[in-house]
């Protein structure tokens, strides 16, 4: 079992930033893949962002220049920075932790980008 905690949500006006941090817990394996994915209302939840323990990054299009993602193994956290920030981005972030099929997620945090 692993558990992931998510923080760092909120409400933000357009144009500003966002960091959001997972930290996981438990069964922690040497390699996996964590990241980021978002559901927007009425809408699948997608890939935003994800980065293996030898810090290989993967980004959505609609990330990319906008959004950083990053890791602290020792610490086994993932972040994601958000900067230019657009209504469209408004959505639920999960965290997510992925090794040979086996999947876990996060309960998720608000991303609101509203003026």
């Amino acid at each position: 079992q692993v558990q992931l905690v998510e923080s760092g949500g909120g409400l933000v006006q357009p144009g500003g930033s966002l960091r959001l941090s997972c930290a996981a817990s438990g069964n922690i394996f040497s390699f996996n893949v964590m990241g980021w994915y978002r559901q927007a209302p009425g809408k699948q939840r997608e890939l935003v962002a994800d980065i293996s323990s030898i810090g290989l990054t993967n980004y959505a299009d609609s990330a990319k220049g906008r959004f950083a993602i990053s890791r602290d193994n020792p610490k086994n956290t993932v972040y994601l920075q958000m900067n230019s920030l657009k209504p469209e981005d408004t959505a639920v972030y999960y965290c997510n932790w992925k090794r040979a099929g086996t999947v876990y997620w996060g309960q998720g945090t608000q991303v609101t980008v509203s003026s």
